[in-house]
């Protein structure tokens, strides 16, 4: 989106900042989903984009079965409570039954076919064994009572899961129940990552106590390498580039070459030590927003040699909760994906944030005992321990005030970091 220039007061243009929703349609229009697939083990699918519709060939489950153990039976034999019946035999899970005889029960045990003729199960619960082989019915069932029936989960031909769904245990177990040992998923993108500044260390490097003055441990390369393999991606870590314009490019080019994207931290914005801009700019072609919101203003969207390119901000709080709102479904686009983010959840909140901003806010927050949302009390970007602690975000539009019982948009770390 152009944003036109607005003049500051002392008549020195600047760009309009770029709202959230429509920096993320320009971004996803880029995002043309991966062509190639791959087939892997059912067992190796979790979180990954199912890449064709999963149609069962047979009905689940394949039979009527017990949903409980008891005894199977003939309604017409049971008029009323006490009645008692022989037990003409005993059935399993995976047993063949023979035909129910009139008159007699058979005792049946979970997930066993029910045998032709019975018409309900009695719970074990209710009846009483006696001696010679026979059962006391204590209490009268009802009309296919505990009865599973053949195709009541999945139906012969039915789609159980379609394509673009992010796979999860359950849809696993559901595709190995129709018999499906592989799976067709999208090829996961290929990302290099890495940060930008002098300023940054690896933990392990140094010591606390042997760190230089403005010198701080590089954070971001460990959430944003999280971040991109909890999103399917298969990740290169490049490790921190100097600030330097030939080292920059020189790993632009490096971070291309085999590569779907390529994501950086820093140096985006426009200081003389941020050479992100102008090095990518020589490789290809950059789109800088100026983003409302808080926190996370500066975005880099472009192409470097045929790869899409994203800078985030430094700041780890900025970097991590725009990547949340803009890279997670980017990249989820990419792999087909139909669903790229969650629905906000409407909460209460226990909290008040009288400021009334003019950028959109995403506030760390954390369930209480009641039910409603409390506020981490430094709300800074570079304050990361008010993301360990949260439990989600609150999405609060443009200058919008919160008092204590208002309705928030809540969105879940358990969504977005799933």
């Amino acid at each position: 989106m152009n944003t036109p220039a607005q003049p500051l007061s002392g008549g020195n243009p600047r760009k309009a900042l770029t709202a959230l929703d429509d920096a993320l349609a320009e971004l996803l229009s880029h995002a043309r989903p991966l062509q190639q697939s791959e087939t892997i083990s059912t067992f190796d699918a979790d979180r990954r984009v199912l890449a064709e519709d999963l149609s069962s060939e047979l009905q689940v489950p394949p039979q009527d079965n017990s949903a409980m153990d008891g005894y199977a039976l003939r309604l017409a034999d049971v008029g009323q409570a006490g009645v008692v019946l022989p037990v003409s035999q005993r059935i399993a899970a995976g047993q063949a039954p023979a035909p129910l005889a009139p008159g007699s029960a058979a005792r049946i045990f979970t997930g066993a076919p029910i045998p032709p003729g019975a018409d309900a199960v009695q719970m074990q619960e209710h009846c009483t064994a006696l001696e010679g082989d026979r059962v006391r019915i204590d209490r009268v069932p009802a009309p296919g009572e505990a009865i599973r029936r053949a195709g009541e989960d999945v139906a012969l031909g039915a789609v159980v899961v379609a394509a673009g769904t992010r796979l999860t245990p359950a849809s696993l177990g559901l595709a190995a129940s129709i018999g499906r040992a592989t799976l067709s998923v999208a090829r996961r993108p290929r990302v290099a990552l890495f940060s930008t500044g002098d300023e940054l260390v690896m933990p392990g490097d140094k010591a606390p106590a042997d760190m230089p003055p403005g010198a701080i441990y590089n954070s971001n390369r460990f959430l944003l390498r999280s971040l991109l393999e909890r999103c399917g991606c298969a990740v290169t870590d490049l490790g921190i580039v100097p600030d330097s314009y030939d080292a920059t490019v020189a790993a632009l080019r490096r971070a291309a070459d085999g590569h779907d994207l390529v994501l950086t931290s820093g140096g985006v914005s426009v200081g003389e030590e941020d050479h992100v801009k102008p090095a990518v700019q020589a490789l290809g072609e950059l789109t800088l927003w100026q983003m409302a919101m808080k926190p996370g203003k500066p975005f880099a969207y472009g192409k470097v040699c045929g790869a899409h390119f994203i800078g985030l901000p430094g700041n780890p709080v900025s970097s991590f909760v725009t990547f949340l709102m803009m890279v997670r479904p980017f990249v989820l686009k990419l792999q087909g994906a139909s669903r790229l983010a969650p629905d906000p959840l409407p909460t209460v909140a226990h909290f008040t944030w009288p400021k009334a901003d003019p950028r959109r806010e995403f506030l760390r927050v954390a369930r209480n005992a009641a039910g409603g949302l409390e506020l981490f009390g430094h709300q800074g970007s570079g304050v990361l321990t008010s993301m360990a602690w949260g439990d989600g975000l609150v999405d609060n539009p443009p200058g919008t005030p919160i008092a204590p019982g208002d309705l928030v948009k809540f969105l879940s770390f358990s969504e977005l970091l799933s």
